[in-house]
C-alpha cells in the first residue's frame, strides 16, 4: 500500500466510524422517541376511553335511577329497568349489559342467546374469568376490567375495555365496554410509520456516507490522476532527453570519424599514393604490399564514412527529413536484394529536430528488420504532411509476424518495442500490422503547422 492509499484510507476510516456512530445515536434517539410517543398516544386513548365508558354508564344508571330509587323491587319494575338499559346502545358495538352478582346474564341486547346463563365460569382466549372480575370490580364500587370477547360487527374475538358498576338492591351489575383492536392498529400504523422513519433516516445517512466516499475517492483518484500525468510527462520528458543524449553522442562519434579518423586515413591514403606514385617514376617496382595497403586503406575509408553517416546523416540537419530518408531507401536498396521507394505525400515544411531524429530512426530500425527477417522482395517508405500531424509508413510485401506473441517475448521484439518508445517519448504513437502479405509500421506524431520548408 503506497502512501497516497494510505494517507486516503485514514481519512475514510474517521469518516465511516463518525457516520456508523452518528447512524446508531439518531437509531436509538428515534426509537427511544418513537416508544415514548407510542406510550403517551396509547395512554391517551385509554384515559379518554375510560372517562367515555364512565359517562356511558352513568348515562345508563341515570335511565333507571328513578326505577331504583323509587323502592319498587317487583319484577314488573325490573323488567322496565331491563327494557330501558336494552333501548340505549352507541355505534355498531356499543351496547350494555346487565348481570346478577351471581354471574346469570339478565340482559344483552347483542347476544340475546345469552340472557338466561349462568356465566359464573366464563373464561377468555387468555385464560381470565371475565364475569368473575367484572362482579368482583362492580361489588368494589365500579371499576373498569380488560378482557376479551366477541365483536358483534365482525364475530370475531377483540380486545375489550369494560366499566361496570353495581345495584346492591335489585343484585345487578350494570355495565358496558369499549373494543380496543382500533386502538391496536392504530399504534400498529403509528409502529410502521416509525420504522419507516428509522428506515429513512438511515437511508440518508447511507446516502450521505456514500456521497463522502465518493468525494474522497474521486478526489483521491484525481490526485492519483494528476500525479499520473506529472510522472508521465516527467518520464517522457527523461526519455527525451536520453534520446538526445544519445543524438548528440552519435554525432560526436559521427564528427569524431569524419574529422579525426577520416582525416588520418585520407593522409595515410595520400601518403601511400605519393609512395607509389614516386616508386613509378623512378621505374622501380611497387611492392605489392603498397597496393594491398592501398586498398585496405580505400576500404576502411569507405566504411568509416558509412558508420559516419549511419550514425548521424548531415543530410538529415541540412536538407531534412525527405531528403535523409531518400538516402537511406537509395543505400538500402545499393546494398542488394530488395528494392527500397521513398515517397512524400503533403506539403513539405520544417520539423522539429526531436521528430526528425525520432522517425529517421524509426525507418531505420525498420530497414534493418526487413533486412533481417521479413524475407521480401520490396519495401516502401511513405512520408506523409497531414494538418497537424506527419506519419511515416514502412511496408514490405515479406512473410510477416505474430506482433502480440513477439510484444510478450522478452528476448525478441527489442527493437520494436525501442521504435514504439522512441515515439511515444515525443508524443506520438506506433501501430504494426503484419500477415501473410506483408508487415507494415505507421509511425505518427503531432506537430505544429509551420510554413514549409
Amino acid at each position: 500500500m503506497n502512501l497516497r492509499t494510505k494517507i486516503v484510507a485514514l481519512a475514510v476510516a474517521p469518516l465511516l466510524v463518525a457516520l456508523m456512530l452518528v447512524a446508531f445515536a439518531v437509531r436509538h434517539q428515534e426509537r427511544d422517541l418513537a416508544q415514548r410517543e407510542r406510550a403517551l398516544i396509547e395512554q391517551t386513548y385509554m384515559t379518554q376511553r375510560r372517562n367515555e365508558l364512565r359517562s356511558y354508564v352513568d348515562l345508563a344508571v341515570s335511565t333507571v335511577k328513578p326505577l331504583y330509587d323509587a323502592g319498587l323491587d317487583d319484577e314488573a319494575t325490573r323488567a322496565e329497568a331491563l327494557r330501558r338499559l336494552a333501548a340505549l346502545d352507541y355505534g355498531n358495538d356499543g351496547y350494555f349489559f346487565v348481570y346478577d352478582l351471581q354471574g346469570r346474564s339478565l340482559m344483552h341486547s347483542r347476544q340475546p342467546e345469552l340472557v338466561g346463563q349462568t356465566l359464573w365460569d366464563l373464561r377468555d382466549s387468555q385464560g381470565r374469568l371475565t364475569i368473575q372480575d367484572l362482579i368482583a370490580r362492580a361489588s368494589e364500587g365500579g371499576g373498569y376490567v380488560e378482557y376479551q370477547w366477541r365483536k358483534p360487527s365482525s364475530a370475531q374475538l377483540a380486545p375489550k375495555l369494560g366499566y361496570v358498576t353495581a345495584l346492591p338492591r335489585w343484585n345487578w351489575m350494570v355495565g358496558t365496554g369499549l373494543y380496543l383492536d382500533d386502538i391496536e392498529a392504530a399504534m400498529q400504523t403509528l409502529d410502521r410509520q416509525m420504522n419507516t422513519n428509522v428506515t429513512t433516516t438511515m437511508l440518508w445517512i447511507a446516502g450521505i456516507a456514500a456521497l463522502c466516499l465518493a468525494v474522497v475517492s474521486a478526489t483521491g483518484l484525481l490526485l492519483n490522476l494528476s500525479e499520473h500525468r506529472i510522472a508521465e510527462a516527467r518520464l517522457r520528458l527523461l526519455a527525451r532527453q536520453v534520446v538526445q543524449s544519445q543524438e548528440d553522442e552519435r554525432a560526436h562519434l559521427a564528427r569524431e570519424l569524419h574529422d579525426g579518423t577520416s582525416q588520418t586515413l585520407v593522409s595515410a591514403k595520400l601518403m601511400v599514393e605519393s609512395a607509389v606514385d614516386a616508386l613509378e617514376r623512378a621505374r622501380e617496382q611497387v611492392p605489392p604490399a603498397l597496393g594491398k595497403a592501398l586498398q585496405r586503406l580505400n576500404e576502411s575509408l569507405v566504411e568509416v564514412r558509412r558508420i559516419s553517416h549511419r550514425l548521424r546523416p548531415a543530410l538529415l540537419d541540412t536538407l531534412g527529413l525527405p531528403a535523409a530518408l531518400e538516402r537511406l531507401g537509395a543505400e538500402f536498396g545499393e546494398e542488394g536484394g530488395v528494392a527500397a521507394s521513398v515517397t512524400v505525400q503533403g506539403r513539405s515544411r520544417e520539423l522539429p529536430q526531436e521528430v526528425k531524429t525520432a522517425l529517421f530512426r524509426v525507418a531505420q530500425e525498420a530497414l534493418t528488420n526487413v533486412r533481417k527477417h521479413a524475407g521480401a522482395r520490396q519495401v516502401r517508405i511513405v512520408l506523409a504532411f497531414e494538418g497537424r500531424a506527419v506519419q511515416l509508413e514502412v511496408g514490405d510485401d515479406g512473410t510477416g509476424f505474430d506482433p502480440a506473441a513477439l510484444e510478450l517475448d522478452p528476448k525478441r521484439g527489442i527493437g520494436l518495442r525501442n521504435m514504439r518508445e522512441r515515439v511515444a517519448a515525443i508524443g506520438g504513437s506506433l501501430g504494426v500490422r503484419s500477415d501473410a502479405d506483408g508487415t507494415s509500421i505507421l509511425a505518427e506524431v503531432p506537430v505544429e503547422k509551420e510554413e514549409a520548408a
